[in-house]
């Protein structure tokens, strides 16, 4: 793969970035597969994929793409690939019990990195008397109605952790599988890696706010009809064809790889063609 220009534009920043905080040690790390069931720009159907890491603390979770967990190489074609795949699937990274037992979302909506805070909702659980066998662990089942989608669940008591990927959580063990109508996770690999916990990094232009009015920008945006042929539509400079860099972007690099240039806002993968939006959480 030949790098086709290494910066459009650059700006430099005089402040150097702070350490990140270190707020627990994960006792294990749960790998998943997850997948969404949705169309492209032109209404055929198409599953998307990616892998979701979740480090299980003694008091806090942290779930985040693989790209976010790994040190992505990108001069590594396999990682500027699954990178720019992540982005059709808008998976944030997710604290669930910092601070002080609340719940924090960092995302990337272009051209901004926005944070949200709430207290960690307790989610109404149905536990059933269905049994399953799932990558070798005995499971149980139940279902919920979260945040208006609903989930059916295996989890299992030979892993004795509530936890589960994204904000899926509180049964009596950990959740091995769930399904929604238009969503999979599924637990592929167990990691005994004891590796620091960390805060969301410290960057003065994370645009921070309540969890409810990012829950609302994000479908704002991704949920709009024009988003799938035209994903940066809520962005009027980019769209009258004045390529700017707006926000809190810092530089711009372009690959090419198959022919087709590949954009990356600092390190962000920005899509020219995205798939149709299905929430993981509607309200």
């Amino acid at each position: 793969m030949k790098r086709l220009l290494y910066i459009i534009l650059y700006v430099v920043l005089t402040a150097s970035a702070s350490a990140q905080e270190v707020i627990d040690t994960a006792q294990f790390v749960a790998v998943y597969d997850y997948e969404c069931r949705t169309q492209d720009a032109d209404g055929l159907d198409v599953t998307d994929r990616m892998q979701l890491v979740v480090q299980v603390g003694r008091t806090v979770t942290k779930s985040m793409p693989l790209s976010a967990y790994k040190e992505m190489d990108m001069e590594e074609e396999d990682d500027i690939i699954a990178a720019h795949q992540e982005a059709y699937l808008h998976m944030p990274t997710v604290w669930t019990g910092y601070p002080n037992g609340q719940t924090t979302v960092r995302d990337w909506i272009f051209p901004h990195e926005f944070e949200g805070a709430e207290p960690t909702p307790d989610i109404a659980w149905t536990l059933t008397d269905d049994t399953l066998t799932i990558g070798g662990y005995y499971c149980q089942t139940a279902t919920c109605k979260f945040r208006g989608v609903e989930w059916r669940v295996w989890y299992t008591d030979e892993i004795p952790s509530s936890a589960g990927p994204w904000r899926l959580r509180g049964l009596p063990g950990l959740i091995v599988k769930a399904e929604s109508e238009a969503h999979t996770f599924c637990l592929t690999e167990l990691r005994q890696e004891h590796r620091p916990i960390t805060a969301p990094e410290k960057n003065p232009d994370v645009q921070r706010m309540p969890y409810a009015k990012l829950l609302k920008h994000r479908n704002d945006v991704y949920g709009n009809r024009q988003y799938a042929k035209n994903p940066i539509f809520h962005v009027p400079d980019l769209n009258g064809g004045n390529l700017s860099l707006g926000g809190s972007i810092r530089h711009m690099e372009v690959f090419q790889m198959n022919g087709q240039d590949i954009v990356f806002a600092d390190g962000h993968p920005l899509l020219t063609k995205a798939h149709v939006y299905q929430p993981l959480e509607l309200k």
